[in-house]
């Protein structure tokens, strides 16, 4: 990876697009800093991490980069986007209309739900920010009976400024990504989510009584390194590993030209649904917790002992969610009757199986063996901090496994896009042969 990024250094057009990429993500993490007006930073911090750092806001805290409990201008960062790309995504499955204009609408229709996805993020920063300041309000009333009150002046005009911060900041950070995916390296709302989760390494990938566990416990730091450094290793391997199904082309004679008659590869991914199924399992299994927490019954035995993202039933529960989350996302992906059907049609088979229903159930079958091993790899880098938080009492684990496997595969992708432009480039062709 070094040596990649030496090399692409050293070419004037790449140098361009890394120094492009490198400020839009400065200007981004000043923006991260900047409050929104009328909140009290200081003590906003404080309610988050007493009241709401086990809930569904943790996770929008940590894909922020810490902004959410700060709220900063960029406190919603890329969750409207993400949310509302999933959202046209499901729909373009349940919808014709939209079916059809993103498999038959070419380079226009893909411009169109482009601008479909850009109009429902605004819409969902929109109902966020308004969520957000309905949040602040229920809990200043509580804070400022403390002498700590979050809101700094309440009434109709700071709502309505509170409010379209938020949803600008969340069109803004949208804006970056794109300027990043056009002009920059990469992608751009994946290099955005980067930065969040790299600007918390300093404040901890473990947050310690340091002196404690390094003087008296320092077998405990050695391990955690070296099961970082595993862990890691584990995550880049399964995100490279594929199963390939081999595939033949039968030979076709057209005129006086012989078509097909090559062998090759169906391949499928382990990890074909990346890290989404962890999200989306961590935002089912905080609901509870965070219903607790409005409603003020963090002090219960069920909150406690099944709710609570230390415990043992959320783990368990986690883990189902995963798994369940993985062969729904992997279905939604991947179509063996449409891949089977596609295969037929242009001449290939898979060897021992007929085109059509045979071919299907086979490739189903495969994608069914593939995903339950990606879900089982999911699941034990998701519970795993949960459980090493478990044994190592005194210690508390800020990093978890969405985070750790977010910052492995963006880089994989970042430094796969490079190679793929330095490639491009120095490739001479036919014509100076």
């Amino acid at each position: 990876m070094l040596t990649t990024l030496r090399n692409a250094w050293k070419i004037a057009d790449l140098r361009k697009k890394m120094l492009f990429t490198l400020l839009i993500i400065l200007l981004y993490r000043i923006g991260n800093v900047i409050p929104v007006p009328f909140v009290n930073v200081e003590n906003m911090s404080t309610m988050f991490d007493q009241q709401l750092s086990q809930t569904i806001f943790g996770l929008f805290n940590m894909m922020s980069g810490n902004a959410f409990s700060m709220a900063t201008i960029f406190a919603l960062s890329i969750q409207p986007y993400i949310n509302a790309s999933i959202i046209i995504q499901l729909l373009t499955i349940a919808i014709p209309a939209l079916e059809r204009l993103s498999k038959e609408g070419g380079e226009e229709g893909k411009k169109k739900i482009d601008k479909i996805t850009r109009y429902t993020t605004v819409g969902l920063g929109l109902l966020m920010g308004f969520a957000y300041y309905i949040m602040l309000t229920n809990y200043n009333a509580q804070y400022a009976a403390q002498g700590m009150p979050l809101l700094t002046q309440s009434g109709f005009l700071p709502a309505v400024i509170i409010i379209l911060t938020f949803t600008a900041g969340a069109a803004l950070v949208m804006w970056l990504g794109d300027q990043i995916t056009e002009y920059g390296i990469g992608n751009g709302i994946s290099m955005i989510l980067f930065a969040n989760i790299i600007a918390r390494i300093p404040g901890g990938i473990i947050v310690p009584i340091w002196d404690d566990l390094l003087w008296s416990k320092w077998y405990w730091a050695l391990a955690l390194v070296v099961g970082m450094l595993a862990i890691i290793v584990f995550i880049i391997y399964v995100s490279q590993a594929e199963r390939r199904i081999p595939v033949q082309y039968a030979k076709r004679v057209v005129g006086r030209k012989v078509y097909g008659g090559q062998n090759t590869h169906l391949p499928i991914k382990v990890n074909m649904s990346g890290v989404m199924p962890i999200i989306f399992a961590q935002s089912i299994a905080s609901l509870p917790a965070t219903l607790c927490t409005f409603l003020n019954w963090t002090d219960s035995w069920v909150y406690t002992h099944m709710f609570e993202s230390t415990t043992w039933v959320y783990a368990i529960f986690y883990l189902l969610l995963i798994v369940g989350f993985s062969y729904f996302y992997a279905t939604i992906q991947y179509n063996p009757v449409e891949v089977a059907n596609n295969l037929k049609n242009n001449g290939g088979f898979i060897p021992g199986f007929r085109p059509g229903r045979p071919t299907s159930d086979f490739i189903r079958k495969v994608i069914n063996k593939v995903t339950l091993f990606g879900a089982i790899y999911l699941g034990i880098i998701a519970v795993l901090p949960i459980v090493l938080g478990a044994v190592m009492t005194d210690t508390r684990f800020s990093f978890g496994g969405t985070s750790v496997i977010i910052v492995v595969s963006v880089a994989l992708e970042t430094v796969a896009a490079i190679e793929a432009q330095m490639m491009m480039r120095n490739y001479s062709g036919f014509l100076e042969k």
